[in-house]
């Protein structure tokens, strides 16, 4: 199989290739082609991916590592290609910078998801994520398409007016969280069905099944067990009861929206700017020629490290909560739910995962087309959402609110209407003003070439 790479300089590129070598089945992914619009960040992952194919080998000769291939043209990226990876940056890390001040600057979140900053940055990519919809429908009609591009259930929801059931979104918050709540309970999370329901970076999981058993309520009534990991000491045990389920890390933003506010503003620099200049120091450093054989690698994993021990660090400090631990540093795997979901579609090989697709009939409160994050069967005609309970009404709440924010948003870059992205910042539940989203649409237009379109 041809695996595609949109946004291949990216920085979570090697956790998608290192997944894809310890793949030995029938059908693997025989080649890799890595698409970006920027060729220092191509060189600099190249140089990693050479790295850790020679480490695997090294590690074990019968390991067969895809070809990677680097390319600036599109078009040719695209044919061919089975599944296509979608994991682009608009206006880059520079840009995430900017949304974080400028909604800080008004009093409210600049996050690159929630809030402000998630508004400004879907309002830059849905453009850009509609034309490559466009060019993946007409270049390879046959392809499936994996969307990691945030905010993930916006930017599948805007593909999926052109791919229809072809486009999937994979987040690994989810998993994450499924996986540790698994662990405390004593079980294998792969033996475990997680009750979880919302939309991307707005959902709960409302109950675990282990052998037909729901066991959540039992880790809800155990203090000290539920303050052992990474949500528990976010939102706290009381708070957790009360809620009756273990909510996503991000509505941390929605649940305690003046204390993580407070916190950003007085960080040192956003996580935005950190990234962006923790990003610079690596793609220099990776991509130096001359450099000895590894010398990528081991730089790709000293700032991965200390990316994983820094996130969400202001919403810790609000929390009063301890640094990470080493069991809450471990990722959603998001690279290994992209294997399993293209397995599942390649080979037929029946799988479970919790993926960003339409909704169909599965929430009442929701349309058809909305694209939520839930269970899913995948097969070999694609992901179909498992039936749920119904989301009870302070969920609900937050939920259609979000959703009508998405859809302004949608058909702001549709019409290329400055009152349709000023209604999208006023509804939102973290902008708490008419007069604000006004001035934050004026600030991003400022700063972002992205949105002259709006007018």
């Amino acid at each position: 199989m041809r695996l595609t790479i949109l946004g291949g300089g990216g920085f979570r590129v090697p956790l998608v290739y290192g997944a894809l070598l310890g793949d030995r089945a029938e059908g693997r992914v025989s080649r890799v082609t890595l698409y970006d619009e920027d060729p220092a960040r191509l060189t600099a992952m190249a140089r990693v991916l050479r790295d850790q194919a020679a480490a695997a080998s090294a590690a074990d000769p019968a390991v067969g590592a895809p070809a990677v291939t680097v390319t600036g043209d599109l078009d040719e990226a695209l044919r061919g290609a089975d599944f296509v990876f979608s994991a682009i940056r608009v206006g880059g890390l520079d840009g995430r910078a900017a949304d974080e001040r400028i909604a800080l600057a008004e009093g409210v979140l600049g996050q690159e998801t929630v809030g402000a900053g998630g508004i400004a940055y879907g309002l830059r990519t849905v453009p850009v994520a509609r034309a490559i919809a466009r060019r993946i429908a007409r270049t390879a009609p046959e392809a499936w398409v994996i969307n990691f591009t945030n905010p993930a259930g916006l930017v599948t929801e805007a593909m999926a007016e052109e791919l229809g059931e072809r486009v999937i979104g994979i987040c690994d918050s989810p998993v994450g969280l499924g996986r540790r709540i698994a662990r405390l309970l004593g079980a294998r999370p792969q033996e475990a069905w997680i009750d979880y329901v919302g939309l991307n970076h707005l959902g709960w999981v409302r109950g675990l099944r282990i052998g037909g058993r729901d066991e959540l309520p039992r880790l809800l009534a155990d203090t000290e067990a539920l303050e052992s990991f990474e949500e528990g000491r976010l939102f706290g045990a009381e708070w957790l009861r009360s809620l009756g389920a273990i909510p996503n890390e991000y509505l941390h933003y929605y649940y305690f929206n003046r204390d993580t506010v407070r916190a950003y503003q007085e960080a040192e620099q956003t996580r935005g700017a950190f990234l962006r200049d923790q990003q610079r120091g690596f793609y220099a450093e990776a991509g130096r020629s001359g450099a000895p054989a590894g010398a990528a690698l081991a730089a790709w994993d000293r700032t991965r490290a200390e990316r994983e021990a820094t996130y969400m660090a202001e919403n810790r400090e609000a929390a009063g909560a301890p640094e990470r631990e080493e069991s809450d540093l471990e990722s959603g795997g998001y690279e290994k739910v992209a294997l399993a979901l293209m397995r599942a579609i390649a080979r037929d090989e029946r799988a479970t995962l919790i993926l960003n697709v339409r909704n169909r009939s599965t929430l009442s409160v929701l349309d058809a087309e909305a694209v939520i994050e839930v269970p899913c069967l995948v097969d070999a005609n694609g992901a179909h959402p498992v039936g749920v309970a119904q989301l009870p009404l302070h969920a609900v709440g937050l939920v259609t609110a979000v959703k009508a924010v998405e859809r302004e948003i949608l058909a702001a870059a549709a019409s290329g209407s400055r009152a349709d992205a000023v209604k999208a910042f006023a509804l939102h539940p973290l902008v708490d003003s008419v007069g604000v989203a006004r001035r934050l649409l004026d600030g991003y237009a400022a700063e972002h070439p992205g949105l002259a379109y709006l007018r």
